[in-house]
């Protein structure tokens, strides 16, 4: 299955030893992850910004991220969501082929789909892999 992190699973995962950081395991082993260079920008400067990491253990992290996931380019012909970032996981996703999106935020979620593309919190997913 061809599956999209959004940026806030993926810090997440990297930050916790909890549900995401499974999520993020257990994905890497049994699907093929896709990323977007949008995602990886916004995972960069949060880990920055957000938690105090250094450049240069942050930018390790960004190597080991983009060397297990294909990147995926797409833009939407129209927005979709009130939030352009949202758009940006939409679109990564429409031009990875992804099967789902993995989010936590809230206005993707409530989307449930888009273009055939199941949207789910990591739970959910995880409760749909056991």
């Amino acid at each position: 299955m061809k599956i999209l992190l959004d940026t806030n699973i993926l810090i997440a995962a990297l930050i916790a030893r909890g549900t995401c950081h499974e999520l993020l395991e257990h994905c890497a082993v049994r699907h093929n992850l896709y990323t977007s260079e949008f995602i990886l920008n916004e995972v960069q400067e949060k880990l920055i910004e957000k938690f105090g990491y250094s450049p240069e253990l942050t930018a390790e992290t960004i190597g080991v991220l983009r060397s297990g996931m294909a990147i995926a380019k797409h833009n939407l012909e129209k927005p979709v969501c009130r939030d352009s970032d949202d758009d940006n996981i939409l679109a990564a996703a429409v031009g990875g082929s992804c099967d789902c999106i993995i989010t936590g935020d809230e206005d993707l979620l409530v989307l449930k789909a888009y273009e055939g593309i199941d949207i789910l919190s990591p739970r959910d997913f995880l409760t749909k892999e056991r």
